[in-house]
């Protein structure tokens, strides 16, 4: 079978919809012809004015393959296929676009968030309806999207995926660090500041506790001065090496996402975690709420997230059942070949 792939950005630049493709790619390979087209990285590159998050195409060939599969949400290459009349189009709806309130520390008025969000509605849309397949990652989050729950005739729940051989408990019999974890990009959306809030309540209590921070963004800055501001023991590492925070997943005690926005629908660094045997905290959301519950709990507010680390650190029986359920869910659901194999499944489907 003959497989094109298309995305806005394909590594070396990163993000989750980067990931997810390349390891889709690489896992698909295997068996299938398999060409990856983006504004990015090592793969049919198109030149592309490059608005911010969404590149456009400035021309789209016409590209012939058994099945052409698009990931949204910038919806411009996913066009181009649509504007070819190239089937059978699968999409990979990925999150809803939502305008954070704060971009580079720059507030964006409402009516520009509201602007930018109603064109990359009207720009996806006509795809939506043309094409023959939607996946999202979770049920939950389809259902509640303003978007896609208007074609849940057409969604396949088909979740990310984790690599298995990369992220796994350590090998090494020792207890782990009083570490709180958060990897992830540096920025409004994520909620960090929801998290440093908590740390400062838990840091009263666990006088060892420790929040370890990995990954780098625009608001970096700002949340150093809330931690110094705050008074708490917390490292920012920045960004490190794939290899060095598959390390830090074996070490921390437990692994925290607070994302509030629906920029987050699933959390793959949470299927990280889990795969590491690292229990997880994360926002009581759609979709990651799906995700965070096979290995872990979820929070509402700042005093909920403090109250549910210091559960973490202190009650080791409960650490342990969450380490073992999240290890369990992964082996059976989350690995990539058994997402591979669904997403195949949907291939033959079509052809």
């Amino acid at each position: 079978m003959d497989v094109l792939l298309t995305a806005p950005y394909y590594p070396p630049h990163i993000g989750g919809v980067e990931i997810h493709v390349r390891n889709l790619a690489s896992f698909l390979s295997k068996k299938h012809s398999v060409r990856v087209v983006s504004s990015t990285g090592n793969c049919i590159r198109l030149r592309c004015i490059n608005i911010p998050y969404s590149p456009i195409p400035l021309h789209f060939p016409e590209f012939k393959a058994d099945v052409f599969h698009s990931h949204v949400p910038s919806p411009f290459f996913a066009r181009g296929v649509w504007k070819r009349g190239l089937k059978p189009h699968v999409i990979t709806y990925h999150n809803d676009v939502v305008v954070p309130d704060v971009v580079d520390g720059v507030r964006i008025p409402a009516r520009i968030r509201k602007m930018i969000e109603s064109i990359n509605t009207k720009a996806i849309k006509p795809v939506l309806e043309s094409c023959e397949v939607i996946i999202t990652t979770t049920k939950s989050y389809a259902e509640t999207s303003p978007v896609i729950s208007e074609f849940i005739h057409k969604v396949e729940v088909v979740p990310n995926a984790v690599d298995v051989g990369f992220f796994a408990p350590s090998k090494r019999v020792y207890e782990r660090e009083p570490i709180v974890l958060y990897v992830g990009r540096l920025v409004e959306y994520k909620g960090l500041e929801c998290l440093l809030r908590a740390m400062k309540i838990v840091q009263k209590i666990e006088k060892r506790a420790k929040l370890v921070v990995i990954g780098d963004g625009e608001d970096r800055t700002r949340f150093e001065t809330i931690s110094e501001r705050l008074e708490l023991n917390v490292e920012f590492k920045g960004k490190l090496s794939d290899e060095a925070v598959a390390e830090w997943m074996r070490r921390g005690k437990t692994l925290v996402l607070p994302s509030k926005s629906r920029l987050e629908a699933f959390g793959i660094v949470l299927l990280e975690a889990m795969a590491s045997g690292t229990p997880v905290i994360a926002s009581d959301i759609p979709g990651v709420r799906d995700v965070a519950l096979e290995g872990g709990v979820v929070f509402s507010d700042v005093d909920d997230l403090a109250e549910k680390i210091v559960s973490m650190l202190h009650d080791s029986k409960l650490a342990e059942k969450l380490s073992k359920k999240g290890m369990r869910a992964v082996r059976e659901k989350y690995r990539w070949d058994v997402v591979t194999d669904k997403v195949e499944e949907i291939y033959f489907n079509l052809i």
